[in-house]
């Protein structure tokens, strides 16, 4: 390692390369032990050669001032895929870090809910607890699945951490879905046993069929540690966890969460600049990436997890100073709904220090740090199956993160020219993706590797297969198709675009299409639907839209429309706004044509069809006038 001790001593190199001597806090100076990093690493010398190469080619990049985070960003992701390499070899998990927690800091808050207050000891009693329920009703054996259908409380983790204590799984399923998507998320899991909320549909389907209360049978259960042979069985391969993505279409699909993934979701916060000394608070749906990631992510850490059982804006920074929080995570509708509230003259009296979460447009990030304080805000990008991410660790307002020739050199991925009409990728006259031109929309894809796998759907192989992209640049390359739509600009920053097929956000959830167009159809009154998702100004993602033709001889019933998708749909995918057609446009091959209709939004001065809009108020879908339209766009009427 001559070169580095070359570049740390020697201040003609420095010179050199445009660098004056300077002091100790200077950022050049904490390039060096980025540098020094894991010096046996081969992947690491080979990166600190291509440094020093670039350098040498041109020298004028380290005046840029992101050039340092690019490459502490490149070794940090070196450093967590080396970190768990070494947990695959010495079959290292989630749950022996806790364990060791558990005996290292046993009376360390672990989580606190309401006005309770649950150490690391606690958690491991507790968890022993569920753990021998299990065992003893003789309803679950190793490497089973237990479907778990509750909201956020701290029962949610005790049973999760019970079932790996005994080698099994747990599949997380959403607390909001019901009918359809219900049965169908159960099956596709394989689970053996439920564990459902108290008021629950399945808790009251219980009722009636006399099943005995879980936590009777956790009450009467030993808290004596459960022995590891028990779980002897698992490997970092082996099913943590089952977490549901709408994905690009159709019905959820159940994402398989390796021991090793769980990993990879934890050490989101100690690389977003999360310490053992932080305080997070967790208000998001702990069956979530989102939410479960900060759960392990804290174990992980050895800290305390502020848990809610559902986001209050009223209450947020309440919470905040009644923990001590020092860390939040986020979506960027949290955000906004955090700005929208009335300002108070508390509002920066709190010890807040940082926010990791996702979607946070520019705006509302600039509102947010003027009016709460300097908050560091660490936004990042990742889907729950892929096998890629990005930080915004430059702070740069709006963006993922950024674009760099070592990042693709170690984790490659591409943003490739996507034609939205066809929704396919567009290949040149060999058969090959290419690139976008900065400020070009494209398709972001990463390479599936060894190292970066994409395990897939559980039971799904079919759309398992879609999200694959072959011959991308070459004959027999893999990679992942992310569907989202990334640009970069000028300065090699990347920022959300929009996503592609059969699926928009709205409220935090990604909502598939195809399952809202199956569910309208059922209507007594619908014949056929296509839905969609069109932008409302001042709100995050895209809010539903159907447009819908009638069945022959029957008029538009908006009773029993509302009444039909209440019943049906969470609220999050119910379409805000219905648009009556004759016919639906459809291509060539008998596709629903999207574009056009989510072109022309639910504008009725710019439409002649009749148009409805969902009205809570009413419990009704009421027609949507100019008078309404101009009330939904100046944010006067809540949709």
């Amino acid at each position: 390692m001559q070169l580095i001790w070359l570049f740390t001593s020697n201040t003609k190199c420095f010179s050199t390369f445009g660098i004056s001597q300077c002091s100790s806090s200077c950022s050049t100076c904490l390039f060096i032990p980025l540098l020094c990093l894991q010096q046996d690493s081969c992947e690491t010398n080979m990166l600190v050669w291509t440094v020093c190469a670039a350098l040498i080619a041109c020298g004028v990049l380290l005046r840029h001032s992101s050039f340092l985070q690019d490459v502490q960003f490149v070794l940090t992701k070196i450093k967590v895929r080396r970190f768990i390499e070494k947990c695959v070899q010495t079959n290292y998990s989630i749950l022996d870090r806790f364990l060791e927690l558990v005996k290292t800091q046993p009376h360390k808050p672990f989580v606190y809910f309401k006005d309770e207050t649950f150490t690391y000891r606690d958690a491991d009693v507790l968890s022993n607890k569920v753990a021998r329920a299990f065992l003893q009703a003789g309803c679950v054996k190793e490497g089973d699945t237990v479907a778990l259908f509750l909201g956020n409380q701290p029962m949610f983790l005790w049973l999760w951490l019970g079932l790996v204590k005994i080698g099994c799984a747990g599949a997380l399923l959403n607390s909001n879905i019901r009918s359809k998507s219900l049965l169908h998320c159960l099956n596709c899991s394989g689970a053996t046993t439920l564990v459902a909320a108290e008021g629950s549909t399945f808790h009251q389907l219980c009722e009636v069929t006399g099943v005995k209360s879980f936590i009777d049978k956790m009450n009467q259960a030993s808290s004596e540690p459960i022995p590891k042979e028990l779980r002897s069985h698992l490997t970092m391969q082996s099913p943590a966890a089952y977490i549901y993505t709408s994905g690009t279409t159709g019905l959820p699909k159940a994402a398989l969460i390796t021991q090793g993934r769980v990993w990879t979701m934890s050490l989101l916060l100690p690389s977003s600049g999360v310490n053992s000394k932080d305080v997070i608070y967790d208000t998001l749906p702990l069956y979530h990436s989102t939410g479960f990631l900060v759960f392990t992510g804290a174990i992980e850490r050895g800290i305390p997890v502020v848990l809610r059982s559902k986001f209050s804006a009223s209450q947020f920074w309440d919470d905040c100073r009644k923990y001590n929080v020092t860390v939040i995570q986020y979506i960027g509708e949290i955000m906004r709904y955090l700005c929208n509230t009335p300002q108070k003259l508390s509002d920066k009296n709190h010890k807040v220090r940082l926010a990791v979460g996702n979607g946070i447009r520019a705006d509302v990030w600039r509102d947010f740090v003027r009016r709460f304080g300097e908050i560091q805000i660490r936004e990042f990008y990742g889907a729950t199956e892929g096998n890629f991410a990005l930080l915004n660790y430059s702070s740069k307002m709006g963006a993922l993160g950024r674009h760099t020739f070592l990042h693709k050199m170690f984790f490659p991925y591409a943003v490739i020219k996507y034609d939205i009409d066809k929704e396919e990728p567009l290949r040149d006259s060999s058969g090959f993706c290419m690139e976008v031109q900065r400020g070009e929309p494209g398709l972001l894809v990463t390479k599936i590797t060894a190292k970066a796998p994409f395990i897939g759907y559980v039971r799904d192989m079919k759309q398992t297969e879609k999200k694959k992209l072959r011959n991308v640049f070459k004959k027999g390359d893999l990679y992942f198709n992310t569907g989202d739509l990334l640009r970069i600009d000028e300065d090699n920053f990347m920022y959300f675009h929009d996503r592609v097929g059969d699926t928009f956000r709205w409220k935090g959830e990604n909502v598939a299409t195809a399952e809202v167009a199956d569910i309208l159809a059922l209507a007594d009154c619908i014949k056929e639907a296509n839905v969609y998702g069109v932008k409302v100004p001042g709100q995050e993602g895209r809010a539903g839209m159907a447009a819908v033709t009638l069945r022959d001889g029957l008029k538009f019933d908006s009773t029993a429309v509302f009444k039909h998708v209440e019943d049906f749909l969470p609220s999050y995918a119910r379409p805000r706004f219905l648009r009556i057609q004759r016919s639906l446009d459809i291509t060539g091959t008998f596709k629903l044509i999207k574009t056009k209709v989510v072109e022309q939004g639910f504008n009725p001065n710019e439409i002649t069809d009749p148009l409805y809009f969902l009205n809570e108020k009413e419990k009704n879908y009421t027609p949507l006038t100019p008078d309404v339209f101009d009330s939904i766009i100046a944010g006067d009427v809540k949709i």
